[in-house]
């Protein structure tokens, strides 16, 4: 069932069916890739390149997609590579059929080689599969299966998979193919130990799609007269806003005009039909060169959606009813925990400082991929908040997991409607911010800080904050998405200074208090999207190891704003230019005291200290997206990375 978080945080549901099981749940690893799988009245082949190019960002080591002809034989298409090299293979002769599966691959088990792309036939070609996820005995389960004469064509271990479902199908006793096609999908997953999202599909049944879940998100879209399953709803929104976001252990039977959900075991499954609440233009790129570039743009919004009908003026508060929790409840918190990856482990960095410095309560920030194997001491008034933008990550909803099983109250802050943290943290607050495709975290970490401003106003008004400092942060929240604006007009001139450094071998970021995470953060977009080196640290921490990078080569940015320190990331500075270090600096407008020293200067407008990181990211942000654009790099899908990280 749905958390209270999700009912009042605006999800609208058609129906609901009780009867879920939760007990069980899994913390392993599963795959970043993406699955779209169509049966319907029309051709399959067009809806499923759609969708494959809409979750590229899932995955893009290789793609392949299989289509029942009317006919009745599988055509199967795949390769390595984009996917407009499958485009390509499949040029003008698309198979007519209605019915078909689909796949973009971000390699696990094996190379990214047109073998070992998806889909997968079994051993009698007559059935195919798509897997999301890491069988993790497949070796042993392949082993058996060749020493029964099967042959495999790829290294994957989803082809395993496949072959096993053939198996269990070939053996089946009695009933209907589609009814055969179910039980052998049952008895495989029964015999396999890892994770999974799978879309099967079987000559013997034609326009019928089997479908299941564990650890790794799928979803069905039902539309009028065709249905879908998906690895995102990004992949269906075009077709359908009315979507089943299945939960672990569940399964589901596809027809054109009709579905089933069950659980695996045969049980009746609990499920809800969601109004997704984004369009699909939100999710085009209109006329943007990029998803990256679109998503900066987006900030002033994302930002004012973030905050949108939670401020109150009355109580100047803030307004968060999806935490279900009491003003009583959030007064006995002693301790707070932040608990996130990447970008939302830098913003929950942010937060330790806003929370502690609007609150005066203390708080920590964990790696969500550490916490969950750290025995971290929590006495009983510890709140645990866990943020990803997708929902989906799998370390992040590990650690929830692991605080829900020690007995804490885990609250989610996240964007996804219906993902799997939405699902089961104990409440939370959605960011709001739209789809977010680009592989480089953008606007996900602004409105992350948004959230994490207004529950640190929250509990402060709950202690000792005035009303007067209340009402001051509400005045400046309500005045940043014009501000963003103002910072966004500057894209150009931050071009030219990207430019000037375009052969640097690498980027040194410094900031300190709360710019030391947007530090952190403007190092990772420039190491993720341009391959170059770039670390983030403390600007005091310069002359403690890392001034011995400083050189004529290597630029050092500095996010240095007018605040109460910035005299002490003065001296830093001054520290880089006496060793004749290139300095970019990020500071307030009207400061003139760096003009002597930087060698470029970026103004964003001023703003109270807590609140200025969101200003001095996107200028970082900037300089990343014109870096790497100049070099030639691909920055909506940069090398090695997907966007939704669903692997340990």
């Amino acid at each position: 069932m749905l958390s209270a978080l999700w009912k009042t945080d605006l999800i609208k549901s058609k129906y609901f069916v009780t009867g879920l099981d939760n007990s069980k749940k899994t913390a392993s690893i599963a795959g970043m890739c993406g699955i779209i799988a169509y049966v319907g009245k029309e051709k399959a082949t067009p809806y499923l390149l759609d969708g494959l190019q809409r979750l590229e960002y899932r995955g893009y080591d290789s793609s392949g997609i299989a289509v029942l002809s009317d006919e009745g034989v599988i055509d199967l298409q795949k390769c390595a590579g984009r996917l407009q090299n499958l485009r390509q293979q499949i040029g003008e002769q698309a198979v007519a059929g209605s019915c078909g599966i689909s796949h973009t691959r971000w390699a696990t088990h094996g190379e990214a080689t047109d073998n070992n792309a998806h889909p997968h036939f079994d051993q009698s070609e007559k059935l195919v599969l798509v897997h999301n996820g890491v069988i993790e005995n497949y070796q042993k389960l392949r082993d058996d299966l060749e020493s029964k004469g099967h042959q495999f064509r790829s290294q994957t271990d989803s082809e395993v998979l496949s072959h096993l479902i053939g198996v269990f199908y070939d053996s089946a006793d009695g009933g209907s193919s589609e009814e055969r096609l179910v039980a052998a999908v049952r008895e495989s997953l029964k015999q396999v130990s890892g994770t999974y999202g799978i879309a099967v599909m079987h000559v013997d049944a034609p326009d019928f799609l089997v479908g299941a879940r564990l650890g790794s998100p799928l979803i069905v879209g039902l539309g009028k007269g065709e249905n879908f399953l998906a690895s995102d709803v990004s992949a269906v929104v075009a077709h359908t806003t009315d979507a089943i976001y299945l939960n672990d252990y569940d399964l589901v039977c596809l027809k054109g005009d009709e579905f089933k959900v069950e659980r695996i075991d045969g049980g009746v499954a609990d499920f809800q039909v969601s109004q997704v609440e984004f369009s699909a233009e939100a999710a085009e790129l209109g006329d943007y060169p990029h998803y990256m570039l679109k998503e900066i743009f987006e900030q002033a919004e994302s930002v004012e959606n973030a905050f949108r009908g939670r401020l109150s003026d009355e109580e100047a508060s803030a307004k968060l009813g999806g935490l279900q929790m009491s003003p009583q409840e959030l007064r006995d918190v002693d301790r707070i925990v932040l608990v996130g990856c990447g970008t939302a482990c830098h913003a929950a960095m942010a937060g330790e400082h806003l929370i502690e410095a609007l609150a005066r309560i203390p708080t920590e920030v964990e790696i969500a991929s550490e916490f969950r194997y750290r025995n971290v001491p929590m006495d009983k008034n510890t709140l645990v908040f866990v943020i990803s933008q997708s929902g989906e990550t799998i370390d992040s909803l590990g650690a929830l997991r692991e605080a829900k099983r020690k007995g804490f109250r885990v609250l989610g802050l996240v964007n996804a409607v219906g993902s799997t943290i939405a699902r089961e943290s104990d409440g939370g607050a959605y960011m709001h911010c739209g789809p977010e495709i680009g592989v480089a975290a953008t606007k996900s970490f602004t409105s992350q800080f948004t959230l994490l401003t207004l529950l640190a106003l929250l509990l402060g008004r709950m202690r000792d904050m005035s009303v007067s400092d209340g009402q001051e942060i509400i005045k400046e929240l309500r005045a940043l998405p014009d501000k963003i604006r103002e910072v966004l007009k500057q894209s150009d001139r931050i071009k030219e200074i990207a430019l000037k450094y375009i052969d640097a071998p690498g980027m040194l970021y410094l900031g300190r208090q709360f710019n030391y995470s947007t530090a952190l953060e403007g190092a990772l977009k420039m190491k993720e999207i341009s391959y170059i080196f770039a670390s983030g640290h403390a600007s005091a921490e310069l002359k403690h190891g890392v001034i011995a990078l400083v050189s004529e080569e290597l630029p050092s940015v500095f996010v240095a704003p007018k605040d109460s320190v910035f005299k002490k990331n003065l001296s830093s500075i001054e520290e880089v230019k006496a060793r004749k270090g290139p300095v970019i600096a990020i500071t307030t407008e009207g400061n003139d005291e760096l003009d002597r020293l930087a060698d470029d200067v970026i103004y964003v407008p001023e703003t109270i200290e807590c609140l200025n990181p969101i200003l001095s990211v996107i200028p970082l942000q900037l300089l990343s997206y014109h870096f790497s654009v100049a070099r030639g790099c691909d920055v909506d899908k940069p090398r090695n990375l997907a966007k939704s990280v669903t692997v340990e």
